[in-house]
């Protein structure tokens, strides 16, 4: 039965240690972290992140007792809701894709050695990333404009440590809001440049080469990869002068 459960947890799109996790508290109540580890059997590690993640989909939840977290499943009934929710997203996301499709096409017909693509999620983001600094020399700069946004800002600093191997293949110079001060990622990693504007700024745009990305830090987050000389220079000629600007 619990192998039967686990792979419909699957299929409605959580991850084996999401599902582990929901299907331990479920029989568990509320529960701390010891007891969760123990039912569902998964690495002690990895539990915060899971937790983090299943509290993102409300499909669970915690109260405070003694200052110490106690989890709990949600209703059976928010499943249904998280996926009525996933369904949304996705008309939302088709309808936003097909706007910018004339525009994509557009600009391959223009040039024809011009071209975008778009990703999905983590692993989405990590294949635009390979694409977008494969084969840099340490010469090339990777220059980047992000706002650093509270609703994303756990989200957006766990996934950026992950791509820490990549991202670090070419030197980084950025300019973000003076809210990034408080990101764990910009204070820990030391190797990149950055400066801090208290105006606004475009949020996410890297420029390496000619090659720009773009990326939406919604729930699923998105990444448009464009190859444009004629982008990347103007957006170049754009940091340059808000570099100026901003402050350290």
């Amino acid at each position: 039965m619990e192998n039967k459960l686990l792979y419909d947890f699957l299929k409605i799109g959580l991850t084996q240690g999401e599902a582990k996790v929901y299907m331990a508290l479920t029989v568990l109540g509320s529960s701390t972290i010891g007891p969760i580890i123990s039912k569902a059997q998964i690495a002690s590690s990895n539990v915060y992140d899971i937790l983090n993640r299943l509290l993102e989909k409300g499909i669970i939840s915690y109260i405070m007792k003694n200052k110490v977290h106690h989890y709990q499943a949600a209703s059976p009934q928010t499943l249904l809701e998280f996926l009525n929710k996933k369904e949304a997203e996705i008309k939302e996301q088709k309808e936003s894709l097909k706007k910018i499709i004339p525009e994509l096409k557009r600009m391959q017909q223009f040039n024809p050695h011009q071209k975008a693509e778009m990703f999905f999620g983590q692993r989405g983001l990590r294949a635009a990333y390979e694409k977008h600094l494969i084969k840099k020399s340490r010469q090339t700069e990777n220059l980047f404009l992000y706002v650093h946004k509270k609703r994303y800002a756990e989200k957006s600093d766990r996934v950026y440590f992950s791509l820490l191997d990549l991202y670090l293949r070419v030197p980084q110079r950025g300019i973000t809001n003076e809210y990034a001060r408080t990101s764990q990622f910009f204070q820990q990693v030391t190797q990149i440049k950055t400066r801090y504007a208290d105006f606004p700024i475009p949020s996410q745009v890297e420029i390496c080469n000619d090659s720009v990305l773009l990326v939406s830090w919604e729930e699923t987050i998105i990444t448009i990869l464009i190859q444009s000389g004629d982008i990347a220079e103007n957006i170049r000629t754009y940091f340059k002068e808000v570099w100026k600007l901003a402050k350290e």
